[in-house]
């Protein structure tokens, strides 16, 4: 098979309305001891396709004590080096996601994939610039205008043969999803419109959302063609699966 996923686990988190990500680890917190908080998973995605390595946004960049990027880190624990990333493909702009696109050397920016081309959709990332948003870290987009080889789409399309993208809005305005085949196994990344694989078990509308009626119709959407296309459906933010395929039994959606 010419194309393999490797799921990046950076962490588990708890996020409330002060957007800043405070790690949270059950066998030690409480869940109860964090109020009005959101609690989830980060997991960035490596996809090896025909040889080539992409990786499927970027995680928040957090590094380890020795100053070790988790995201580094792991991408050297599946086999590779992270600097053969040909392609960083971003769903949008927010910290959780586009973080770990930079990190820190003793005090200093640097790209995390020096010789990787990040591909961003253009309404994106002129929205981060211009929202007062603190979702959006704009010293990252600075230090990657003037440092690292960007590639801006617009609308939907086609980035090669292999992979296409659409864009859906919903969760911000300019967020997109990506398409990945080999010519026989389909990978579906759907970044924070099908965040997770609970999200296609229940309908709901939810805050976080810029849209949330058109996220869920969305995911509705998403859930139906990975049934009869058969994707394998990567979850961003999943607490239980981060990788599975779908069926369909009745009206209801089963994660498989």
């Amino acid at each position: 098979m010419s194309l393999k996923v490797h799921t990046l686990h950076e962490g588990s988190y708890s996020v409330d309305a002060s957007k800043k990500f405070v790690p949270f680890d059950p066998a030690i917190h409480q869940a109860k001891d964090r109020p009005a908080s959101l609690f989830i998973n980060v997991q960035p995605f490596l996809v090896e396709l025909n040889g080539r390595l992409i990786l499927l946004d970027t995680g928040l960049g957090y590094s380890d004590e020795d100053g070790n990027l988790f995201l580094h880190e792991n991408i050297r624990k599946a086999g590779f080096n992270p600097e053969d990333v040909e392609m960083v493909l971003m769903s949008h702009l927010h910290f959780d996601h586009s973080g770990g696109m930079v990190h820190d050397v003793n005090g200093e920016m640097k790209l995390s994939f020096p010789n990787a081309t990040y591909v961003i959709q253009r309404g994106e990332w002129e929205e981060a610039f211009s929202s007062t948003s603190s979702s959006y870290h704009t010293d990252i987009f600075d230090y990657l205008q003037r440092n690292a080889q960007l590639k801006f789409i617009e609308g939907s399309g086609k980035l090669t043969e292999e992979i296409s993208y659409e864009f859906t809005g919903a969760h911000c305005p300019n967020h997109q999803v990506f398409l990945i085949t080999d010519g026989d196994d389909k990978v579906f990344f759907g970044g924070d419109v099908l965040p997770e694989p609970e999200e296609l078990i229940r309908k709901f509308i939810a805050k976080y959302d810029f849209d949330g009626r058109k996220a869920m119709e969305l995911r509705e959407e998403f859930g139906k063609r990975a049934v009869d296309e058969n994707w394998k459906c990567l979850f961003y933010h999943s607490k239980s699966k981060s990788q599975a395929f779908i069926e369909r039994e009745d009206d209801r959606f089963k994660i498989v």
